[in-house]
């Protein structure tokens, strides 16, 4: 039942819905509000509470030298997936690709399926924070439509990623010394879909075709009905009404015919 096959459907859908934040960019300001520098914010996969201890806990590359994790910082997460039977297909149903040599690929109906996302930024102050904010939410009505490449059967699926929400905490818990860091949360889903194996038909390049003579008296206690079975091989044609069978070019003499 079960055999190995990769469409990379699920790290495709990760590797774009990471995409759509690696560009996010917040301004330094100086008291008179002209913009000093540009930073582009850094993104990496990684659970939310991972970061948090990097940002409050020093980091050591040696013995003499500890380093903190530099921020403004993005982070996002894959975290569930749930079927999705409102969108749910004709078992059946094929998604086909023809070759120029006359070749079939195919995979039966996509499972839909809807995957939860979270998108975490730390920043150091407010102001940091809402700069991001504002980069973001303008993109989602509530949905953003990506497009991915499955495999060679289907080669553009569009995948609506929805925003659902945000909530923003201020970390000010500790002692003056433990450095302050802003957080929001985005929960996004996206309606997205689940592949099967690709099967490959081969080219038909022959035929066994049974025809039917008409022996003598065909009532009752005649001859009736014989029939025989030839192998045809690159034919083509149609059975005319006196029962022979009309060829638009030439059997193949390698099949007998």
């Amino acid at each position: 039942m079960f055999e190995y096959y990769n469409n990379e459907a699920l790290r495709k859908l990760v590797i774009g819905f990471g995409s759509l934040f690696d560009d996010i960019l917040v301004s330094k300001d100086d008291n008179q509000g002209n913009s000093l520098e540009k930073i582009r914010v850094p993104l990496s996969y990684g659970p939310k509470e991972k970061f948090i201890q990097r940002i409050r806990q020093l980091s050591s590359i040696s013995d003499e030298v500890r380093l903190q994790t530099t921020m403004p910082r993005l982070a996002f997460e894959l975290l569930s997936l749930t079927y999705d039977p409102t969108r749910k297909a004709n078992k059946l149903r094929k998604t086909s690709k023809i070759y120029d040599t006359g070749a079939t690929s195919f995979s039966f109906s996509e499972v839909p399926y809807i995957a939860s996302f979270g998108l975490y930024t730390f920043t150091r102050n407010i102001n940091e924070n809402l700069q991001v904010i504002e980069q973001i939410l303008p993109y989602f009505q509530p949905e953003f439509v990506i497009s991915l490449n499955i495999n060679e059967v289907n080669k553009r699926v569009d995948v609506p990623i929805i925003l659902n929400g945000l909530s923003i905490t201020e970390d000010y818990e500790g002692g003056y010394d433990t450095r302050r860091s802003v957080n929001t949360v985005f929960q996004f889903t996206a309606k997205t879909y689940v592949y099967g194996p690709i099967k490959t038909k081969p080219i038909i390049t022959g035929v066994t075709a049974e025809i039917f003579n008409i022996l003598g008296n065909t009532g009752f206690g005649g001859d009736g009905f014989t029939s025989e079975s030839i192998g045809i091989v690159g034919a083509t044609g149609e059975i005319t009404s006196d029962g022979t069978l009309t060829r638009n070019k030439p059997f193949d003499t390698d099949a007998g015919v």
